[in-house]
């Protein structure tokens, strides 16, 4: 892939000569970015899990609870539902899956998941896709982690390849998904003109958009003067707009 960055001052990893920790922030910064913006926290946990743990004995709800954990740390932007029938965690696809049984937890992180962790896992049953940790056992929740990195990467580059790495308009890179299906940095320009709209009072709005002022950067094309000579700005509202350009590092014009 050629160099590119992401939009989002604040960071501005590479992407070029690629490496996890760039995947893991960019991702991470949308999906702040999608929460912040939008209030919609995506989530974390799945109520059909807790049930589906919750038959299980005391003992074996244990390791469950633990080996979810560690898959939730491992890739905490990942999403959690059942699917054929067990825990599921799922980002750009089906992440790993894990299960209970009488004698042993299932952890399913795919063929290449198990091929690439082949020596680690020899200790294990283990098949094509899935391996065996015995209930009377601790389970190896270190391992688990590393194989969920590297299957949480491997999701991520097959993203990029299928075009999920986005560019928007205004020349934005971004992860686009259902939890940030925008640019978050257009996202949040957008939101930032709404908000300092919405804390005037009607008068002031009105007089503002009748001067077809509609953004805080043609607000910052004007004189403090020019603005209270608007039909129905009052003082009161100057000290407002001042804060709303300030927090976009703009100010009036001078």
């Amino acid at each position: 892939m050629t160099g590119r960055e992401c939009g989002l001052s604040q960071c501005n990893p590479k992407i070029g000569a690629v490496s996890f920790f760039d995947y893991w922030l960019l991702n991470y910064i949308c999906f702040i970015a999608c929460v912040t913006i939008k209030l919609k926290i995506m989530p974390t946990t799945s109520t059909e899990i807790d049930k589906y743990i919750k038959g299980f004995p005391e003992s074996t709800r244990q390791l469950l609870q633990q080996i979810r954990s560690t898959i939730s740390k491992a890739a905490p932007l990942a999403e959690e539902k059942m699917a054929y029938g067990i825990p599921t965690f799922f980002l750009y696809g089906n992440l790993v899956h894990f299960a209970g049984y009488q004698h042993h937890i299932g952890f399913y992180p795919g063929a290449d998941g198990i091929a690439n962790f082949k020596e680690a896992l020899s200790k294990y049953k283990n098949a094509k896709g899935s391996v065996q940790f015995p209930i009377d056992s601790p389970l190896p929740l270190a391992l688990v982690t590393k194989i969920v990195l590297f299957r949480a990467r491997q999701n991520e580059e097959k993203a990029i390849a299928k075009k999920a790495l986005r560019k928007c308009a205004n020349g934005h890179t971004f992860f686009k998904s259902k939890d940030c299906p925008d640019c978050p940095v257009c996202a949040a320009a957008k939101q930032a003109n709404n908000d300092f709209l919405t804390g005037l009072s009607a008068p002031a709005r009105r007089a503002l958009q009748n001067a077809g002022i509609a953004t805080l950067k043609k607000l910052a094309g004007f004189t403090e003067p020019e603005i209270l000579a608007l039909h129905g700005m009052g003082p009161s509202s100057i000290p407002k707009l001042r804060q709303a350009l300030a927090a976009e590092k703009l100010a009036f014009k001078k």
